[in-house]
Order: structure tokens, then C-alpha cells, then sequence
């Protein structure tokens, strides 16, 4: 082997970058487990919320030390433990739990804001039929928007002053514009909004404090991915993600104006309720006879407010007294939703006082353990637009006040320093008060006791947590989104979850591995040390690679690496084969081993760049876990054929030099499967229809049972939820379609764990539909969960009980997947063909391959849609699963290739043999290999498929179904097609 000097240079100085990188991801594992440790010790197991208070003191012990100047010394280096940390191999959701979400950024917000919320009826039209139109499209929601308003504009154009030609955009938009000159203005515009959206949560994670997070937009979708391994409190991540950030302060009008108006109100709620409520309220409440609580609530007015009382029993019902002063009333939380929808009714407005005919009401924070919430009223105007917006904020933090309770402290701009003057000088004159209004919420009302407040510096107080308060002036300095955020896929992971995975990943991994270190040594005896060898070197290249690049090891990722070890085995098989048949032919041991390298190279690059075009279609086209899979796979191929090829090489050479003999074979293994003539293609005709009958039933089973396919590919929310004991995946269902209408309930692993899945509500993407359906699902399971079982603690999966997954995808983003799942097999099968075509010049061998691909993965498709029904696995149609059928057809050609790669070699060197006799020649040849790589590959799945992940068992049986099938589709199809339609042509010529 030429230049020997070098490979070595690059194999050392490759293996020691792997194991500088290594050392972060080990040293980072050594500080955690000591803060674990040390949060065990002084947090006992029998407290009560023992796991959450471990998790806060393991933050603590971190935070220390992140303080520290050295953390690690090399020697030649020294590291801070958030260096150490940002070096360390980033661990996936599945691995290390969290949160992924993809949000959807409102361009319709976005284009109601650049028409300065235009009324214009034909504008809000094509609003909402652009809203339907994208349930069926694949376009963009503002590309949709201009066929929807082309549709029906009429005389209207998009350059009218009621729209666009507005005052905000009269320097870029002016009357006389066409709608063709209008729209790339739009098209700008909107992608300036999703740019800003993006830094502005780009911003918030920044400070959320979660380690190597990820946030990446997703085209010109303005869909925004966000990726937060190990965040625990994921209520706190949506809040942080979702809140606009609305900042407003709002003139408090003086309550005793309202008198009347209050009791016109109540007045015509009494006369909306029912006469059971009525009755029900009666009987509950009574009947005051006394007018101090209505004398309160409504202030001096002119009318007889003890008449009130007694006349209208519901008066207790809808009006309080409030909780503070600046409060207008306080109402009961189980009524909130009635009030709102009337007070925007015209017969609520027409109650208003004339002077506050545009009066703005809005309510405070809502708290758990209070049944009442304040209603305000606010000064409003026309345009319904504060005097002061947080557009003036310049920074934001969290302090204390003076009783030592969480608030935020906020500074202004030299314009909004002004205003602020102006109106704390106003509200200290009428002895008023300003509401703090955040997304629409009265966080608090304070007077102004001292005159005006110059400087631009206000504060916002409330009931706030530590974190509430942190994260409230995180989005305050981050700034406001400039739309609504709707989270439309999310997947979730419990940290203990996640542990799980890394330990059966672990397990399986080295189960594996060990196996096919035996298996090699067992079959190639002395040969086998080496290819062990350069195995171990490649699996360490692999991890450092992967570490070194900043990429994320996920669950998938863990079946990727091991599938490599299969497909490095692949390529020294293929290579020892090789030096055995030229040992077979009398060549001497070092010949045989230059020629059988050589002769090797060919079909071990040909096998590797089909499969490794298969996995960088899937890396182009998958997301999340899926791309981690995909990720390794190209990795561990790149990493494979430098151990193969050149350290193996090294090793070997090294050995022959020093005088040592290699048989390439041990006793039992020498001469099988040697002298063997089976004639192939004989039985083509017997192989035909024997997977015509396969084929046509999974068909037919196809066409009327189905696939079970998962959320990906129909939208829905998903749960895992584990209970403290076996339970009974029926009784379950049936409590969970007693709230959710109807579900899918099917059992994971152990009978105590289940997969619940459901599409209530699957259209609504707020975060208090997410709330309300996974509530609804504690009271649905509650039954079934240890009494006690508090819903915070069934979220958060303490004690290893509760959810310890959840998943969402709404249907436009499941139809999304579905399409590029459609388009990344096609485009597979494409570049393969003509790869194919490339390299063997004969449209039969392309025709050949993609017909063994097209019956592999039928086949495959139809044992899923017979077996899903009863195996005790899920067999969910997925983007894991497309992951497998993907790297089913790299394997398949992976064989295929190699069988026609010696079929070519055969028909250069016998030239006078009939192809028949060279075709089976050629199966024969390679049947050692063949059978060789298919259970090596076979015994590395099995090992995963019994020790890993219940959540990989899906992949995993596919893939095992895939080798077996693309093994036999590889010598019983793809050649037989392939010699059918080559001798036809022949014939006819």
C-alpha cells in the first residue's frame, strides 16, 4: 500500500481529536453526576416533591461552579465548566429529555398589522379565505392571501388607503401602485416580521438558561423549529415561546361612573341565564338584605342599589366587590367566559356611560386558588391603542419589593420617558391609575402618590414566582413578538425517560458490538483481530466526529451508529472474501492481499454511495431524531471506509511484514460455502411468484385494514402515560373517549404503560388548547393513578408516574410530512437509478435494482399492515418509520450492487461463457458474503431490537424485515429481472 507514512499520520492525529473531543462529553458526565449525588444527599426521598427538589439543587451545585476559573485541566489547557459543557457531545430530546417545538408565526397577524387593522371587508375576506384555502394547499399563507383577495377584489386593490396605502407604508406604498408592484413589497415585509420573530425568541432562549439549545427557521414557511434538550418545566418553556409580549399602560377610569352601568349589565346577564341557574343561585347565595356589598361594589349612584340587591338575586353571582381598588368589580372565574363574550356585544356597549362610550375592560391574573378574578376598566379610545406601548422599553429586570416578593423593574426611551411623565402626572392630579396591561392581562394598577415620575423608569408588581418574574423580563428585553406564535408540532420528553434510553441504548450498543467482535474472530480467525480492530477505531472516530461537529445524538442516532457497525463489517467481508479466492487460486499471501483489496474497492464503494445517497436524502428531508439517524449514518459511512480500506489495510500489512500468516478462515469456517453451483436463476420462476403472493396479500390487507398511521402523517396529540401498575388498555380507552369523544389506546413495553392518542381539538394550536386537553386527560386516567396523584405531578412524571411523553402535530404540518415523506422515497429510488445507469451503463441493472426496492418495501409495508393489529410493539407509521424504509432500500441495493458489480467482473473475464452460466457463477461467488454481511447485520438489529428502546422496536422490526427481504429480493429478484430483460434484448438483437 502506497503512502503508508500518511495514513498513519492521519489515523493518529484522527484518533486523537476523537478522544480530545471525547474528554469534554466524559468530564461533563463526571460534574453531573457529582451534582446529582450531592442533590441526593441533601434532598431525602421521603420529602414531598423530592425529584423537583433534587432537579433545583443539582441547578444550584451547577451554578456554583460555573463561577469557577478551571473546571478541567489538560495540561496544556485549562476549562470553565460552561466551556466544558459547550464542548461536550449534545445529547438529543430522546436521550437527554425536553422540548422540540415548530412554530407557526401568524402572517395573517402580521398582515393585519401593515394594514394598520384595516376593516376594509373585502381585505378581511381574503384573510379568511386564504385561512381555508391552506388546509388544502402546499403554498405559502400569503400566497394564498393573493389568490384569495385576486378572487374577489372587485375595484379593490392591495394599494388602496384602507389597506396598505396607509400612513405606516407610505413611503414604500403609495395609491397609484399596482397589486403586481404591491406584493413583493408584502412578500419583504412579511419576511422582515419573521426575521425580527426569530431573533426575539432567539433572544428569550438565550436567557432561558438550557444548554447547547437550537432554533433554526424552516424556509419561508415562517415556521420557526426550537429545540431545548433537558428543559424540565415545559409549561414555562411554551409561555416563554408563545407570549407576544403586549406590553400596554392603560388610564383606569373611576369606577363610581359605572353605577348604572353595572347594573344595566347585570340586568340583562340575569335576564340570559337560565331559570335553573337562577333557582340554583338563589338556593346557594340567599338573598342579602343588606346594601353595603352593592353600596361597595357599585359606588354612589343615583338609583336604589339596595333594590337592586334584592330584586336580582344573580347580583351576587356576576358582581363582587374587587380585591383592589383600581378594580372596577370582581367576578367569579367559572363566569369570566360569559362576561367577555357579552361585554363585546352592542347591547353591553350601549349601557356605557356617554362620556366612556370606547371604555376597554380587561381582567387580571387568574390564580389557582382563588375563585374570583378583578375586571378593570381602562380608558380607551377610537383606535383602541394605548398612549404607551412596551415598543418604549429599553430594558427589563427582575428585582424585589419593598415586601421582598418577585418584580420587574422597567426603563423607557427618551419618547416613551415623556408619555410616561405625562400620564403619571395626570393619574397623580385625578388621583387615578395606570394599568400595566401584558398580552391583554392587568398584571397590576398602581396610583401615583408622589407627582409625575420622570426618568422613564416603572415597575410591575404581582403575584409573581421567582421564575415568572425572570422570564417576564426576559420577554419585556427580548422584545415583542410581531404576531402570534401557535406551537402547530411539539414533542416532549421527560428526563427520566430519557435516561431510560441512554441506558438501553448503552446495553444494546455493547451487546452488539461485542457480538460482531466475536462473530469476525469466529469466522476469520487472526484476519479478524485486525477488522476488530479498525471496528473499535471507527466507532471512536464516529462519537468524535459527532462531537467535534456540534451534532446531536439522539435515539435513532444510537440504531444508526450500530447499523454502521454493520455496514464496516460489510466492507472487510467483502474484502477477506476477495483475498480468499485469490488463496483459492495459488496466489501467495501477499498478493492475494494487494489483488483482494483491489478487487474489493469497487463494489465496496458502489454499496456505500447507494446507501449513503439513500441517508443524505433522509438527512435533507428529515427533522429532529430522524435527521441525528441520518447524521451518523453518513458518518459512521464515511468513517467506515477509512478503517476498512486503508487501517485495516495497515494492520494487515504490518503483520504479513513482520512474517506472520493469515488464513483469512478458522477451521470450521474453511471451504464452507466454497464449490458451491446452485443454479439461481432456475428458480426465478418459483421466486416470481412466491412474491407475488406475498406481495398481493399485504396489498389486499393494504387496501382494507390499513397502516396504523401515527400523528405524523394525520395531526393529533399523543401521550405516554406510565402507571404505578398494570392496567387494562380497554378499561383506559373507554374512560379517555368518555371525555375526548374517541381515542387510540394501545400498550408500550410493559403493560403498565401506555401510548393515548387523541385529535380533540387537533385544529387549535393555542396554548390553552394544549392545556385543557392534557387536563382533561389527568381527570380521564385519574382513576387509574395512585390517589393523591396531584395533576403537576402527573405533567411532570415524578416517581417515574404520569406522562412521560407527549407529542403534537397539527394537520398541516402532518400533511407536510406526508409529502416530503412521499418525495424523499421517489427521490431515493431516482438518484438510485440513475447512479445505477452510471456506473453499469445497461438500464436493466437500474430496472433490476429499483424493482428488488419497489418489492422490498411492499412487502414490508404489507407485514406492518397485517401484524400492527396484534404485535405487542408499536408499529406506527411514522417518520421513523420512513427513516426504515429508507435505509431498507440503501441495504437492498447494498446488496444488489455487489451481486452486479461480480456479475460485470464476470462478463469482462468469461467472455465466451453463456450469460446464464455467468450469472450464477456470479450469485455463487458472492453467497459467502451475502449470507456473512445479512447475519452480521441481522444479529446487530436483534441485539437493539430485544435490549433497546420500546420506542425504536417500530424501526428496528422494519429494518429486520428489510435485511431478510432485501437479502433474498437481491439474488431472487433484482438479477433475475435483470438478466430477463438484458437476454431479450440480446435476443432481439
Amino acid at each position: 500500500m502506497q503512502n503508508k507514512g500518511l495514513v498513519k499520520l492521519f489515523a493518529i492525529l484522527f484518533g486523537l481529536v476523537s478522544i480530545y473531543q471525547l474528554s469534554f462529553t466524559f468530564k461533563a458526565n463526571q460534574i453531573e453526576s457529582a451534582a446529582k449525588e450531592f442533590a441526593v444527599q441533601k434532598i431525602s426521598a421521603d420529602q414531598p416533591d423530592y425529584d423537583a427538589l433534587r432537579s433545583i439543587e443539582v441547578t444550584r451545585y451547577l451554578d456554583s461552579i460555573s463561577g469557577l476559573d478551571e473546571v478541567y485541566n489538560l495540561g496544556i489547557a485549562k476549562f470553565k465548566y460552561n466551556e466544558v459543557k459547550d464542548k461536550a457531545m449534545n445529547l438529543g430530546l430522546d436521550l437527554k429529555g425536553g422540548i422540540n417545538v415548530i412554530l407557526q408565526i401568524s402572517v395573517k397577524d402580521i398582515l393585519i398589522g401593515l394594514s394598520n387593522d384595516s376593516k376594509d371587508p373585502v381585505f378581511r375576506k381574503a384573510l379568511d379565505d386564504a385561512e381555508e384555502i391552506q388546509k388544502n394547499s402546499q403554498n405559502t399563507y400569503l400566497d394564498d392571501f393573493f389568490v384569495a383577495f385576486d378572487a374577489i377584489k372587485g375595484d379593490s386593490k392591495l394599494a388602496s388607503p384602507d389597506i396598505f396605502a396607509n400612513r405606516t407604508l407610505s413611503e414604500e406604498i403609495t395609491f397609484d401602485m399596482s397589486d403586481e408592484a404591491v406584493k413583493p413589497i408584502l412578500k419583504r415585509k412579511i419576511d422582515e416580521s419573521i426575521v425580527s420573530a426569530f431573533e426575539v425568541l432567539r433572544k428569550r432562549i438565550d436567557k432561558f438558561g438550557v444548554t447547547q439549545p437550537n432554533i433554526q427557521r424552516l424556509g419561508t414557511s415562517g415556521r420557526i423549529l426550537v429545540e431545548l434538550p433537558g428543559a424540565k418545566d415545559v409549561n414555562r418553556v411554551k409561555n416563554l415561546l408563545q407570549s407576544t409580549a403586549q406590553l400596554e399602560f392603560w388610564d383606569v377610569e373611576d369606577s363610581q361612573n359605572f353605577g348604572t352601568f353595572l347594573s344595566s349589565l347585570n340586568d340583562a346577564l340575569k335576564a340570559q341565564a337560565s331559570p335553573e341557574e337562577t333557582l340554583e343561585a338563589t338556593d346557594e347565595e340567599g338573598i342579602d338584605d343588606e346594601d353595603s356589598q352593592i353600596d361597595e361594589l357599585l359606588g354612589e349612584s343615583d338609583i336604589d342599589t339596595t333594590d337592586v340587591a334584592q330584586d336580582s338575586d344573580l347580583v351576587k353571582n356576576f358582581f363582587y366587590s374587587p380585591s383592589v381598588p383600581s378594580a372596577l368589580v370582581s367576578i367569579n372565574k367559572a363566569d369570566l367566559t360569559t362576561i367577555k363574550d357579552f361585554l363585546q356585544t352592542d347591547e353591553a356597549k350601549a349601557f356605557l356611560p356617554a362620556d366612556a362610550k370606547f371604555t376597554k375592560f380587561a381582567f387580571g391574573i387568574e390564580d389557582e386558588n382563588v375563585e374570583f378574578v378583578n375586571m378593570y376598566a381602562l380608558k380607551g379610545n377610537r383606535e383602541d391603542k394605548p398612549e404607551l406601548s412596551g415598543a418604549v422599553i429599553t430594558d427589563a429586570r427582575q428585582i424585589y419589593d419593598e415586601f421582598s416578593k418577585p418584580a420587574v423593574s422597567m426603563d423607557m426611551n427618551l419618547k416613551g420617558a415623556k408619555i410616561w411623565e405625562e400620564m403619571t402626572g395626570r393619574a397623580f392630579n385625578q388621583q387615578s391609575q395606570i394599568a400595566i396591561v401584558l398580552d391583554d392581562i392587568v398584571y397590576s394598577a398602581p396610583g401615583v402618590t408622589t407627582g409625575p415620575i420622570s426618568g422613564g423608569s416603572s415597575r410591575i408588581t404581582g403575584d409573581f414566582s421567582l421564575t415568572e418574574a425572570q422570564d417576564l423580563a426576559n420577554v419585556l428585553r427580548a422584545g415583542k413578538l410581531p404576531a402570534s406564535a401557535d406551537i402547530v408540532q411539539a414533542d416532549e420528553v421527560g428526563p427520566s425517560l430519557g435516561q431510560e434510553a441512554i441506558d438501553t441504548g448503552k446495553k444494546s450498543f455493547i451487546i452488539a458490538l461485542v457480538l460482531v467482535l466475536i462473530w469476525m474472530l469466529f469466522y476469520y480467525g487472526r484476519a479478524g483481530i485486525f477488522s476488530d480492530a479498525a471496528l473499535v477505531l471507527n466507532i471512536l472516530l464516529i462519537f468524535g466526529i459527532l462531537s467535534g461537529l456540534g451534532a446531536v445524538l439522539t435515539l435513532p442516532g444510537i440504531a444508526g451508529i450500530v447499523l454502521t457497525v454493520g455496514i464496516a463489517v460489510d466492507a472487510n467481508v467483502l474484502i477477506y472474501e476477495r483475498i480468499r479466492e485469490e488463496l483459492t487460486k495459488g496466489k501467495g499471501q501477499k498478493e492475494a492481499i494487494k489483488d483482494g483489496f483491489a478487487n474489493a474497492l469497487s463494489s465496496i464503494l458502489d454499496a456505500n454511495i447507494t446507501t449513503g445517497l439513500t441517508a443524505l436524502i433522509l438527512f435533507v428531508f428529515g427533522t429532529g431524531p430522524i435527521k441525528g439517524f441520518a447524521t451518523t449514518l453518513l458518518i459512521g459511512i464515511l468513517t467506515s471506509l477509512f478503517t476498512a480500506i486503508f487501517i485495516t489495510r495497515l494492520l494487515i500489512d504490518w503483520y504479513v511484514n513482520r512474517g506472520g500468516k493469515l488464513q483469512f478462515s478458522t477451521p470450521i469456517t474453511k471451504g464452507l460455502f466454497r464449490n458451491i453451483n446452485i443454479n439461481f436463476l432456475k428458480k426465478r420462476r418459483l421466486s416470481y411468484i412466491v412474491s407475488a403472493i406475498v406481495i398481493v396479500g399485504g396489498l389486499s390487507s393494504l387496501f382494507t385494514t390499513g397502516l396504523d398511521q401515527g400523528i405524523d402523517f394525520v395531526g393529533g396529540r399523543t401521550y405516554q402515560v406510565r402507571f404505578a401498575q398494570d392496567v387494562n388498555a380497554e378499561e383506559v380507552k373507554s374512560a379517555v373517549d368518555g371525555v375526548f369523544g374517541s381515542s387510540e389506546v394501545k400498550t408500550i413495553g410493559n403493560p403498565n404503560q401506555l401510548k393515548i392518542s387523541t385529535k380533540y381539538k387537533i385544529d387549535e394550536n393555542s396554548a390553552e388548547a394544549d392545556e385543557e386537553v392534557q387536563r382533561n386527560l389527568y381527570d380521564a386516567v385519574q382513576p387509574f393513578l395512585p390517589d393523591g396523584l396531584t395533576y403537576a405531578q402527573f405533567v411532570n412524571g415524578e416517581n417515574n408516574i404520569g406522562k412521560m411523553y407527549s407529542g403534537k402535530v397539527s394537520p398541516t404540518i402532518a400533511d407536510d410530512i406526508k409529502r416530503s415523506s412521499v418525495w424523499a422515497i421517489l427521490g431515493s429510488l431516482i438518484v438510485v437509478f440513475l447512479y445505477i445507469l452510471l456506473r453499469f451503463k445497461k438500464w436493466q441493472f437500474s430496472l433490476g435494482a429499483v424493482a428488488a426496492v419497489f418489492h422490498d418495501v411492499l412487502i414490508v409495508l404489507g407485514i406492518f399492515s397485517i401484524a400492527w393489529r396484534f404485535m405487542p410493539f408499536s408499529m406506527e407509521i411514522d417518520q421513523a418509520f420512513i427513516a426504515a424504509i429508507l435505509t431498507v432500500i440503501g441495504y437492498s441495493l447494498n446488496d444488489t450492487v455487489v451481486v452486479f458489480d461480480r456479475i460485470r467482473e464476470f462478463l469482462n473475464e468469461h467472455t465466451s461463457w453463456e450469460f446464464d452460466r455467468t450469472v450464477n457463477s456470479a450469485l455463487n461467488s458472492t453467497l459467502s458474503r451475502t449470507l456473512n454481511t445479512s447475519l452480521t447485520t441481522l444479529v446487530v438489529l436483534l441485539a437493539m431490537f430485544i435490549f433497546g428502546a420500546d420506542s425504536l422496536r417500530g424501526l428496528l422490526f422494519a429494518l429486520i424485515v428489510g435485511v431478510i427481504v432485501g437479502t433474498y429480493s437481491s439474488v431472487f429478484i433484482a438479477t433475475p429481472i435483470m438478466h430477463d430483460t438484458l437476454k431479450k434484448m440480446k435476443e432481439k438483437n
